[in-house]
């Protein structure tokens, strides 16, 4: 059954429903706006709106359930979004600057005819609102992508920007992602709070989409943002934008630009201070590798017995050592330390490891006896522990000596998902 409207909004021909109880929307329609932090400067630089409904005892509510519920008519949502949209827009068009973000279905695009006009562009124009103020989120990646690609292409031509909501959510939509080539990437929030929280293959997968991000020229939103942790982890991956309940909830109303900017300074002061302390502890690896690499130099002058191995008990970190030739082919068994005591792992010799990330790195630093190199953080396939590899030349550089780290012993679990994947100690 359709509702009944019986409110209008005479200003701006705009109809707003108070939906009789006969259906299953009841409330008035009205905008909640929750804003958006630009890391660079802790201003307040958009906001994006959010459906909500106003009941008759003036409790506001989402809307947000009904669009997820299979059971609601799509007209009606679809009405729904509209009354919304356009309450949104005419409100937003009188502040001063910034950005207004929107929900865009793409099963609602995919039931436009061939051609046939947009609707938001028409309601831009009718408002008077310049698409350069405005980005619009692709919430979900369904329905024909030529078609939608059309879409947003045509919204790109007026100037509007594009983003894609919950991104990393779904592994196989990410073909249909890069066909749309957005502006924005907002990361999946589950996902996001996960890595936050200290999970370390969440977090590298986060890290991974937003490098991926940065290298494609898009900018990262970090939604959900509700603990200085979680801001902590969003500036790690180069958030461009932050919301959360941490600044701010939505609200009917527009906050001044520098609502938080104090808030948000503090938080990113403290950021910026544990990065240094963790560099701190860092330089305490440096001088620990000096000294272990001078013990396993006079390990191998003395004959290499691996009973003769120098004691982990000062190196608790160390999970094994080995030695290749300067092309990166092993030429020694593994050394392992078993928590007993020192056993040779003959497998892996003459593999060549050469082909390995952490390998360019140190095979380019070839020809300095002197220099002590460290490895990106990676997942050891046979230990599946997460370990940085640490590499001297040595012999008139025509040998490598190599030690395996264990990242958890070095730096302890609640700091493995800070560690930076990139350090190399000075020579």
């Amino acid at each position: 059954m359709r509702p009944l409207p019986i409110g209008y909004n005479l200003a701006s021909g705009c109809r707003f429903a108070v939906y009789l109880e006969t259906n299953v929307i009841k409330g008035q329609p009205l905008p909640y706006y929750q804003p958006l932090i630009d890391t660079a400067t802790g201003k307040i630089a958009g906001y994006e709106a959010l459906a909500r409904l106003r009941d008759e005892d003036g409790t506001v509510r989402s809307a947000g359930p009904l669009f997820t519920d299979p059971g609601m008519d799509p007209e009606e949502l679809l009405e729904l979004d509209r009354d919304v949209r356009r309450l949104a827009l005419e409100r937003f068009r009188d502040t001063p600057s910034g950005f207004i973000s929107l929900n865009i279905s793409p099963l609602w695009v995919s039931r436009l005819q061939p051609g046939e006009p947009l609707p938001s562009l028409l309601l831009l124009e009718e408002i008077g609102l310049p698409p350069e103020q405005v980005v619009f989120e692709i919430t979900e990646l369904q329905g024909d992508i030529h078609q939608l690609r059309d879409a947003v292409q045509r919204y790109r031509e007026a100037g509007i920007r594009i983003a894609i909501d919950d991104f990393g959510a779904g592994y196989s939509m990410l073909d249909r992602v890069l066909a749309l080539e957005p502006d924005i990437l907002k990361l999946d929030i589950q996902l996001f709070r996960k890595a936050a929280a200290g999970n370390i293959s969440s977090g590298d997968f986060i890290r991974a989409l937003a490098l991926m991000a940065e290298k494609s020229g898009c900018w990262i939103i970090a939604e959900g943002v509700e603990t200085e942790q979680e801001l902590h982890f969003a500036l790690e991956c180069g958030a461009r934008y932050v919301q959360g309940y941490l600044f701010a909830r939505p609200e009917e109303n527009f906050l001044s630009p520098e609502a938080v900017q104090k808030q948000f300074s503090r938080v990113r002061d403290q950021y910026v201070s544990g990065k240094l302390a963790e560099r701190a502890k860092l330089a305490g690896l440096r001088a620990s590798l000096a000294k272990l690499f001078g013990d396993l130099r006079a390990w191998l002058t003395a004959g290499g017995r691996p009973a003769d191995l120098p004691s982990t008990k000062e190196y608790p970190w160390l999970l094994r050592c080995f030695l290749c030739d300067a092309h990166g082919t092993q030429i020694s068994p593994n050394y392992e330390w078993t928590g007993k005591q020192w056993v040779a792992d003959p497998r892996y010799l003459d593999h060549n490891w050469s082909w390995r990330p952490y390998f360019y790195q140190i095979l380019a630093e070839g020809g300095e006896d002197s220099r002590v190199i460290l490895s990106n953080r990676y997942r050891d396939a046979t230990s599946n522990q997460y370990c940085m590899t640490s590499g001297l030349f040595i012999d008139d550089s025509r040998h490598l000596l190599l030690v395996d780290i264990d990242v958890s012993e070095l730096l302890g679990k609640s700091d493995r998902v800070n560690l930076p994947k990139s350090w190399e100690p000075e020579a």
